[in-house]
């Protein structure tokens, strides 16, 4: 390579470009974008260290390679420490989000509990979602307390099997 930076930069894209492209899709998952956005930024790096760039040209190639894996390395880790907050004193209020989650779990609930016997599933209704105790569900039921604590022992055994069959407890 010459020593005038504008062919060294015109040699450094003829030389590496495509490999430096393939290497950011993979990076980012073949997110074009961001893939773009690495490139852009491994180039300008180059250019700013441009004594790196004299030396042979698989030099030049790991060094890009690093600086790409590198600059992705960074983004990870300040899109995450801008998620995390410090949890010795927990917030006041509960943050507000997306609950598609929490709303998604109860739909898979309900599914898997339409799956139970007809005992196990009103047993559960009693006990769990409407927050009886025992005697009262034995109550409602119409049914001995002992046979309410069976019920409920095997409604949850078979629950905990239909929801790993739906892939939400292992």
């Amino acid at each position: 390579m010459t020593d005038n930076p504008a062919t060294v930069m015109k040699e450094l894209h003829e030389d590496h470009s495509a490999a430096l492209w393939a290497f950011c899709l993979h990076l980012t998952a073949n997110d074009r974008s961001r893939a773009e956005d690495v490139a852009q930024e491994t180039l300008l790096r180059a250019w700013r260290n441009s004594a790196v760039l004299t030396e042979s040209r698989g030099s030049v190639r790991s060094w890009l390679f690093t600086v790409a894996r590198n600059i992705v390395i960074d983004e990870w880790r300040t899109r995450r420490a801008q998620r995390e907050f410090a949890t010795a004193e927990p917030p006041d209020v509960a943050p507000v989000g997306d609950q598609s989650d929490e709303l998604l779990l109860s739909w898979v609930v309900a599914d898997a509990l339409t799956t139970l016997s007809a005992d196990h599933r009103a047993v559960l209704v009693e006990c769990y979602y409407r927050g009886r105790s025992v005697a009262e569900a034995a109550r409602r039921l119409d049914v001995p307390e002992g046979t309410v604590k069976s019920r409920t022992h095997y409604a949850l055994r078979a629950l905990r099997l239909a929801l790993e069959e739906r892939g939400v407890v292992s």
